[in-house]
């Protein structure tokens, strides 16, 4: 009869701590924001020779670094606008940078955040078509418009992101 009492009242215990665990944690994507995210405007495309100094600002950087990367500019209307592999950039990551730029203008946000998301618990991100979830495309947004995208890769994720914003940086 003891054992039973002592039985019951650890089922009850672990019961009611599962219960309490499962309130504590709460999925973040029931969350409802007040704003959309990442409601930022489509605006005229980038232009060619503003698409290559976005380029040239870009390989400026890795060569400062030493980094081998290929460089992609997309326009608003996701059209190839501009490429660049440096020489001896890893052949994979021509279509990698591309990739990027197209999920980052498509998005209207930097890749990194799917790469959190995924990291973070949410593999659902990975069923969204035309997503990648690595580091290294951004958005280029002037006056507060979305005129176009970098994507960058080559090297590590966190290396292709400063590269991507050292480019992005030069559309003020």
């Amino acid at each position: 009869m003891q054992k039973s009492i002592v039985f019951a009242l650890a089922a009850a215990a672990f019961v009611a701590g599962g219960a309490a665990r499962a309130q504590q944690q709460q999925n973040p994507l029931d969350a409802i924001p007040d704003q959309m995210p990442f409601d930022v405007a489509y605006g005229a495309p980038i232009a060619l020779e503003r698409a290559n100094a976005v380029v040239a600002a870009a390989e400026a950087e890795a060569k400062k670094r030493g980094w081998k990367m290929n460089i992609t500019i997309v326009d608003s209307g996701n059209n190839l606008v501009a490429f660049a592999r440096m020489d001896g950039a890893q052949l994979a990551s021509i279509a990698i940078s591309q990739h990027k730029a197209h999920s980052a203008l498509l998005f209207r946000r930097e890749t990194k955040i799917f790469e959190t998301a995924i990291n973070s618990g949410s593999p659902y991100v990975m069923t969204l078509d035309g997503m990648i979830g690595s580091r290294g495309g951004v958005p280029l947004v002037e006056g507060g418009k979305i005129i176009g995208a970098i994507g960058v890769s080559g090297g590590t994720g966190s290396q292709d992101e400063v590269i991507a914003k050292a480019g992005a940086a030069s559309i003020k």
